[in-house]
């Protein structure tokens, strides 16, 4: 529980630093090219879309030109003509009813023609008919572009992961790089779906929009444009101000995922060691932090619809007050009023939804920066293409003064040589924090040395590809790792090849794994989760070992992989082992006394460096550090196996 509960206290997480919205979003956009075609049918139908939108307010301010003219021409007497009607009017004192009416095409004695009119509306259904299923086609072509887009990045994010060093893993807690991979991701996919459409087709509305508004009164189009200059500053004042709480909202939830990932997996010790409580108060107090991040990131965008709605209003009120004046004059129809007053509408109307949209692009383009963050983390560094291998796989290795520091500014491993010939045993022993285990890391490539080389059979490892080298290691850990399946393909997991049920058995009996296996009741077949919920941990370590026999390495590497069993499986173990060790050389970290006096080659690390070397009864003869060890770790088990 150490580790977990270390990291927990921690607290680590990513970098505070500030958000670069333009460069990310622009990053995020970059990512949209494979889908060029796609988006330019998207353009096409939503142009389309926003131009029949456009056409029908001023398609309907004719429809309502003709009911006006109708209703005027009735009530005017028949036989005259619309130029006597109006000078009669001028002759009687009704000149200002006059010079309104001057912009209306009537006839006198002639009522609404209701043929045309409905011919106008019919018109005005089919376009806005059009638009809208032209809208939903490009509301299609938006989901199919987002979710490819989604697709790639996921599939960048998993072949990074696969790139990335032991080291980013070791300083960053999993459920923190979970997040990003997984809640990020569908965040980003979320804001697209609900932003990218309707933020081309609010930007083309307001495009469109403002050439018809100009086409019917230029006037009426620079009032309308008056108020503009207010929405962007008040747009980009709540944006600046909103950003940084986008930003440590996702950040906050990947610490919560993060605990919450740590102390679901470590459950058991929690309860064990009665750390509910403290548990339950940091929790709590990572909850409330995304609580307040997230509570100022919405309110200071949600504050940001309202203003642009007020905005939109003192727009209306200005082009209502302007075109009532220009229509009492008579230099505009009352239905080109009309159709103003939409386009207005139209008009503002996009600006509000591009305004309110900034919450979720917002929000969007900060998880898009986490997961650049991941992206660009530095990898570690690439195989030879092509990579050398030995001419045969034999287990012949060799250590040439080999330095190895995790910290720069702290060495770990001086000077290290060490020559391991085919087919024999070294077993590793040292107190805690003296490099065995990074030995290990080292021959795998889970690390790459600071100085000096590492060669398998001549070959510099630094020279083979690491699929290649691992190739040819089977490893078994002190902390098992089972997934979710049947025990049959857990053990199967380890082969390089599809392999039969005969040979998944015949590994199984090899680690006595079969024993017990057979008193379950779907026996090979029995399903287990990730957490080996069913079994015993030394009958999980057990399957472990059965999956390294059954990937038949040249080299096997144990790291205390025997520490889970009980004396009596130890043993048995222990014949398997020799059996399989047979031909192969074998790595052994183990603190156990029967582990290590079988051993070929026993070596003594103290401080990264090799003490003593030998075989167990010439290195107890000698009296020196690993006598000092026997003393004090194995003298009360011999005496208990005695």
């Amino acid at each position: 529980m150490a580790g977990p509960m270390g990291r927990m206290m921690a607290g680590q997480g990513p970098n505070s630093r500030s958000m670069d919205f333009k460069k990310s979003g622009t990053r995020l956009l970059s990512h949209f090219r494979p889908e060029r075609l796609t988006i330019a049918a998207l353009l096409l139908c939503v142009v389309v879309s926003v131009g029949l939108n456009v056409i029908g307010p001023k398609i309907l301010g004719k429809a309502t030109d003709l009911v006006f003219s109708g209703i005027i021409g009735r009530q005017m007497p028949a036989g005259t003509s619309k130029e006597q009607v109006l000078q009669s009017m001028h002759e009687h004192g009704q000149g200002s009813i006059a010079d309104m009416l001057k912009s209306t095409d009537f006839t006198p004695g002639q009522g609404i023609d209701f043929t045309a009119v409905g011919h106008v509306l019919l018109l005005a259904l089919g376009t806005f008919l059009g638009a809208g299923l032209l809208m939903a086609v490009a509301t299609r072509l938006v989901n199919r572009t987002v979710n490819r887009t989604m697709y790639r990045l996921r599939e960048d994010v998993q072949a990074k992961l696969s790139r990335l060093p032991l080291s980013y893993f070791d300083k960053r807690q999993r459920g923190e790089v979970l997040s990003r991979a997984t809640n990020d991701i569908d965040n980003i996919g979320q804001t697209l779906q609900q932003s990218m459409g309707q933020l081309i087709n609010s930007l083309l509305t307001i495009v469109g929009v403002l050439i018809m508004m100009f086409w019917v009164s230029w006037l009426l189009a620079l009032v309308a444009l008056v108020t503009v200059p207010l929405s962007f500053l008040v747009a980009t004042r709540i944006g600046k101000r909103s950003q940084p709480h986008f930003v440590q909202q996702w950040r906050t939830t990947g610490k919560l995922n993060a605990h919450i990932e740590e102390m679901y997996t470590g459950h058991t010790l929690v309860k064990v060691f009665g750390r509910q409580d403290e548990s339950a108060k940091l929790f709590a107090e990572q909850n409330d932090a995304l609580y307040e991040a997230g509570f100022k990131a919405q309110f200071n965008s949600g504050v940001m619809q309202p203003l642009m709605m007020f905005v939109s209003n003192l727009n209306y009120v200005l082009i209502a007050v302007v075109g009532g004046l220009r229509v009492a004059s008579g230099a505009l129809s009352i239905g080109d009023v009309q159709a103003f007053i939409q386009y207005s509408r139209q008009f503002s109307m996009p600006l509000t939804q591009v305004a309110s949209m900034a919450n979720l692009v917002q929000s969007g383009v900060a998880s898009a920066e986490r997961v650049f963050e991941l992206l660009d983390a530095e990898e570690q560094q690439a195989d030879p293409v092509p990579g050398e291998r030995p001419a045969e796989l034999r287990g012949r290795v060799a250590l040439e003064h080999v330095s190895f520091r995790y910290d720069p500014e702290k060495p770990l491993i001086e000077d290290l040589s060490l020559k391991v010939e085919p087919g024999h045993t070294v077993a590793i022993v040292g107190p805690t924090g003296a490099g065995k285990t990074t030995l290990v890391n080292l021959l795998m490539r889970f690390y790459d040395v600071s100085g000096g080389r590492i060669t398998l059979d001549g070959v510099d490892i630094s020279a083979m590809s690491r699929d290649e080298l691992r190739a040819g290691i089977g490893m078994v850990l002190q902390d098992t790792w089972l997934f979710g399946g049947t025990i049959a393909e857990n053990i199967a997991y380890g082969a390089s090849r599809d392999v039969t049920r005969g040979e998944i058995e015949e590994a199984a009996r090899a680690a006595h794994v079969d024993r017990f296996v057979r008193t379950l009741p779907d026996g090979y077949d029995t399903v287990i989760d990730d957490e080996g919920t069913g079994v015993s941990a030394g009958e999980k370590q057990l399957i472990t070992i059965a999956r390294a026999f059954l990937s038949d390495p040249v080299i096997l590497v144990l790291d205390e992989a025997t520490s889970s069993v009980d004396t009596r499986t130890e043993v048995l173990i222990q014949k398997a082992m020799a059996k399989l060790a047979h031909g192969r050389t074998s790595f052994v970290i183990a603190h156990r006394l029967s582990t290590i006096r079988d051993a070929d080659t026993i070596l003594v690390m103290e401080n990264g460096s090799i003490v003593e070397q030998g075989a167990h009864t010439d290195l107890l003869a000698a009296d020196g550090a690993y006598a000092r060890l026997y003393k004090a770790q194995f003298a009360q088990a011999v005496a208990e196996v005695d």
